[in-house]
């Protein structure tokens, strides 16, 4: 989708030039560079502009990827999955990662968060750009890091966030939230767990 393409390099110009520029022409510029930037994936999305314009103008400093994190728990050859509230979806639990916590700290704390249970984490299983893996587009640019999680405790808990949690064998995935996975990052995960010397996928 090379629209998406241009609108996230687009507002990463404006994004970084906003950030360095002193000369008031400058930054009326870039401001103008922002608000194509959020036309062009309004356009081209069922997102309306001001919303999109709203979370690009929020983003300051030097543009870089944000991170999802999500986290892969397996238990009796099945997969952990919750129910997204949002959409009413299936997803590995996940989400963006804040500030002050490491990878693993951030996939441990949504794995509790969403399902109730209490994991470790083993491995990084993979490292993907978001653009690549069929999502449908978002306006930022993402990085998803994908990890292996041995379950230690708790038990099934749903949250704010999610209305249903279970363990689903890899024939039986239930419609997914393709925002935040897809059929072929779950098949690969359940590579990934019949195959532990697989080494860590990324791109």
């Amino acid at each position: 989708m090379k629209w998406l393409e241009w609108a996230q390099k687009l507002q990463a110009i404006a994004q970084i030039g906003l950030t360095y520029s002193q000369n008031p022409y400058d930054i009326e510029r870039f401001k103008s560079i922002q608000v194509i930037a959020a036309e062009i994936a309004a356009t081209h999305s069922n997102v309306e502009h001001p919303y999109i314009l709203d979370l690009f103008t929020r983003e300051v400093g030097y543009a870089t990827p944000k991170v999802d994190v999500r986290g892969s728990v397996f238990r009796d050859n099945q997969i952990l999955l919750v129910k997204e509230r949002e959409d009413g979806l299936w997803t590995l639990p996940g989400g963006w990662a804040d500030v002050g916590e490491s990878p693993s700290e951030a996939v441990v704390k949504e794995i509790r968060e969403e399902s109730g249970y209490l994991t470790r984490v083993v491995k990084l299983l993979a490292v993907y750009d978001r653009n690549k893996q069929g999502h449908p587009p978002h306006p930022c640019y993402v990085y998803k890091l994908f990890f292996l999680c041995e379950l230690i405790g708790g038990s099934a808990l749903p949250s704010i966030e999610t209305e249903a949690v279970d363990f689903f064998p890899e024939d039986g995935i239930p419609e997914l939230s393709l925002g935040r996975v897809t059929p072929a990052q779950i098949a690969r995960l359940f590579e990934h767990y019949r195959n532990p010397n697989l080494l860590t996928d990324f791109d």
